[in-house]
């Protein structure tokens, strides 16, 4: 069996309040979007003209106003904000309303999100370990009837999720680097990662992380849903389409420049000092559908099978139906729906 090609569309939590990102989600479905997901900020990105709706209410009242798209979220922290049982109590009521419906994506989390709130923020090695921990946790309480869990640092008794859904929710694994990537080869039912990086970190790292983990676990390709989010600006001049980054500019932020950044003012500042061709510089800028469907083909060609696209311009609409009627009928005739 062959993972089919799924198209979906990025809502971005960081830019719109949560009505106008809902309308947006029920557009992309009557249009031919496969799946919608959202990010989960406590923080914007941006604190001027920023938002951060909570992600799992979103998540229940857009699947009330839908009746086909995968929902899911890429990504959530489970380890800090939320003690993974309470997200294990939310996503089996996400899934029990929606069923076949919701994804759970997790990611080991950033400072933006936790450290305004007075939590610890540990180094990486231990924010993995949580991650781990998390998820063990979560599908046990999904399985169990009644559970009793005693981790290195989360601990239930006698923990009964009773709304638990008949099949458990897919849960994927957000990952840049090769630790988080293996794992969800070996124990996720999907992984996440992000376009606009240079090509050797999915072809040398990344990719065959993946497939290490995939082998190890003895599972098949087949197991693990490959989910990117694909950078895109469309527009009729190529200005346009670049100034429409503007927003987005502290994705082109390192690795370094943001990592223990908590206060959005200050990642406001240091995008800010970006000249537009680095802020820019993580999207597809393209005037030219032609051209977006050849740049967008090479994720498929490495092996991506979920593409979720992420647009920058406050005019969501028309890329909504710009992308509905001219790229994704491309790609699906391409390479399969």
């Amino acid at each position: 069996m062959t993972i089919p090609l799924r198209l979906g569309y990025k809502a971005s939590a960081e830019q719109f309040g949560p009505g106008q990102l809902a309308d947006f989600a029920v557009l992309a479905e009557e249009v031919g979007f496969d799946s919608v997901f959202i990010s989960d900020h406590f923080q914007p990105w941006m604190h001027e003209g920023g938002h951060a709706p909570a992600a799992i209410p979103w998540l229940g009242a857009v699947g009330a106003r839908t009746s086909r798209v995968l929902l899911g979220t890429s990504v959530l922290t489970p380890t800090f904000r939320y003690h993974p049982a309470v997200i294990a109590q939310a996503f089996a009521t996400l899934g029990l309303l929606n069923p076949g419906r919701i994804v759970l994506g997790v990611g080991t989390g950033e400072a933006l999100n936790e450290v305004t709130l007075g939590l610890d923020w540990p180094e990486p090695p231990e924010r993995f370990q949580r991650l781990k921990e998390s998820i063990t946790l979560i599908r046990e309480l999904w399985s169990g009837e009644r559970v009793t869990f005693d981790g290195q640092f989360y601990s239930v008794t006698d923990a009964t999720v009773y709304d638990r859904p008949d099949e458990l929710v897919p849960i994927y694994i957000g990952a840049a680097g090769p630790a988080a990537t293996k794992l969800a080869g070996r124990i996720a039912d999907g992984f996440i990662t992000t376009s606009g990086k240079e090509p050797a970190l999915y072809v040398d790292t990344l990719l065959p992380a993946l497939e290490e983990g995939i082998t190890k676990a003895g599972r098949s390709d087949d197991d693990v849903d490959t989910l990117i989010e694909v950078k895109v600006s469309l527009a009729d001049d190529r200005e346009t389409a670049l100034e429409k980054t503007r927003f987005w500019a502290p994705l082109a932020l390192s690795p370094e420049e943001k990592r223990d950044v908590h206060d959005p003012i200050e990642m406001q500042r240091r995008a800010a000092e970006l000249p537009i061709e680095r802020a820019a510089s993580r999207f597809i800028v393209s005037t030219d559908p032609d051209e977006h469907v050849e740049q967008i083909s090479r994720y498929v060609e490495l092996g991506f099978r979920h593409l979720v696209f992420h647009d920058p311009g406050v005019d969501q609409e028309t890329f909504l139906r710009t992308y509905g009627t001219e790229i994704l009928p491309r790609l699906r005739a391409r390479f399969g729906a």
